[in-house]
């Protein structure tokens, strides 16, 4: 299995010069909108699961509800919110081989600290959920429910660990061109030294070694 990193170019907001970002503007919401829909979809999810047999005794119309919310999270974080919140994309596909090749996409941009905390802990706490309710569906003999709680589990957890596996590709690439710039700063300064010609004594000049 394969990966690639590749940068979002349409979608690059790198800071300008002397638009630095102060601690109140990372703090404050870029895209309230974007948020809002990132928990929407998956918190509703979870409450039609809860209460759902408070409403209506159909398991079928539920099951079908809770299934199109799920969808509507998964593709709304994949595509929409993982770009605009943190950066970030991920995207897997299959060649004509068979071989799967995993895609990261991240661009620079100016990320707000509290919109990324919404998303990671979103991302994170929601199959949380799902795992207990599995728990619990199992334990309880709730059979027909389990089967709609591992498409809640699959689903939230394929873009966890998209977004996991897109996050650390990001930080690696990121150490490595520190590593590079690094190692180029010291061959330059190395090839400098050795260029510099050695001092030579004129007539008649004295040199004070001390």
């Amino acid at each position: 299995m394969a990966s690639a990193t590749v940068p979002l170019l349409m979608d690059d907001d790198t800071i300008a010069f002397g638009e630095e970002e102060t601690a109140q503007d990372s703090e404050r919401l870029r895209h309230p909108y974007v948020t809002t829909f990132h928990l929407f979809f998956r918190v509703a999810a979870i409450v039609v699961y809860l209460v759902c047999g408070l409403f209506s005794s159909s398991f079928i119309g539920s099951f079908v509800v809770v299934v199109l919310l799920l969808s509507m999270d998964f593709w709304t974080v994949k595509n929409i919110t993982g770009r605009l919140m943190v950066g970030l994309r991920w995207w897997n596909y299959v060649d004509d081989d068979g071989k799967s090749h995993w895609v990261f996409e991240s661009r620079k941009n100016r990320i707000s600290a509290a919109e990324a905390r919404i998303f990671w802990l979103a991302l994170i706490l929601c199959p949380l959920a799902w795992s207990i309710f599995f728990i619990v569906a199992f334990f309880s003999g709730s059979f027909k429910w389990l089967l709609l709680v591992c498409i809640a589990i699959t689903l939230n957890g394929a873009n966890l660990y998209g977004y996991i596996k897109c996050k650390m590709e990001k930080n690696q690439n990121i150490s490595a061109a520190a590593g590079d710039f690094f190692k180029t700063q010291v061959l330059n300064n190395v090839a400098t030294m050795m260029s510099r010609s050695p001092p030579t004594n004129t007539p008649g000049q004295t040199i004070n070694v001390i």
